[in-house]
């Protein structure tokens, strides 16, 4: 019969144990993103939960469970004012677990924990540039390189306000329908601006891809102005309007050729660098 095997032993004793996953909780509500094993950022993970819903009740009781829990004091300011505040509409899931590939050595399987809208926040960087990227492509399908470089970021926090209100399923628009669901998630329990912070990150995540390879073609061709050989792009990198596939990319100058897309290609190759200098 399946007794006593509810949570994780990690090979600890039950103090041992305990005093680990309160130092990890600490850890995180000291600097808001950890990176630890999968298994021990999901119990992490799941007692952060519970000291943050304490943060929220606000009383004496809960101060005491929560001064008992945390081993640094200084962490109950941040903890009943801080956190509370930001996690006062949202009624759980205060905690996202990112994997991390295994680590070097064992093998064990890494993971980034994090609390949720803190200022590092991963998802809110990984959708910018999904956002920045998708708009760049569909932008290079119609405009010149220097023409979208000129008019800056024009109607991308239009964008955002009409992505936000389709519903799961909606019609097909710039967006992929995984990154509208981000973007949507992202934005559920922020405050009023942040549909204007986040358009003005996707606006410098396009900055850096246009002037990216540009700068790139400058300084090679400042450097080795004799040869007419180019840099060889590295396995997996992709330039804004293409459309291949990852495992394509990953096989780099060894893998299976595929045609030119139909689409603009804004690369170190095209003629429209000179254009857009």
């Amino acid at each position: 019969m399946k007794h006593g095997v509810a949570f994780r032993k990690f090979s600890r004793t039950s103090s041992h144990r305990m005093l680990m996953l309160r130092n990890l909780v600490t850890s995180l509500f000291e600097h808001e993103q950890i990176k630890t094993t999968l298994p021990k950022a999901r119990d992490t993970a799941r007692l952060a939960e519970k000291i943050i819903t304490l943060g929220k009740r606000g009383d004496r009781v809960a101060h005491a469970r929560a001064s008992a829990f945390l081993l640094n004091p200084s962490l109950l300011p941040k903890l009943f004012k801080t956190f509370a505040l930001r996690y006062a509409k949202r009624p759980g899931g205060y905690t996202r677990i990112h994997k991390f590939g295994n680590r070097k050595g064992d093998n064990a399987p890494q993971a980034v924990l994090e609390l949720v809208d803190n200022p590092r926040d991963l998802r809110w960087e990984m959708t910018s540039r999904a956002i920045g990227w998708e708009v760049l492509k569909d932008k290079l399908k119609s405009q010149q390189p220097g023409a979208i470089m000129n008019g800056g970021g024009a109607g991308v926090q239009e964008l955002i306000r009409v992505e936000k209100n389709i519903k799961v399923g909606g019609p097909s628009s710039v967006l992929r329908p995984m990154t509208r669901w981000n973007l949507q998630k992202v934005l559920k329990f922020k405050g009023k601006d942040a549909s204007l912070d986040l358009s003005k990150k996707v606006e410098t995540h396009m900055d850096n891809l246009l002037a990216t390879p540009i700068a790139f073609r400058t300084m090679h061709e400042e450097t080795d102005k004799t040869t007419s050989n180019r840099p060889r792009r590295k396995a997996g990198h992709i330039f804004p309007g293409e459309t291949r596939a990852a495992l394509d990319l990953a096989h780099g100058n060894l893998g299976h050729r595929q045609p030119a897309p139909r689409s603009p290609v804004f690369n170190m190759l095209s003629r429209k660098y000179k254009k857009s200098i």
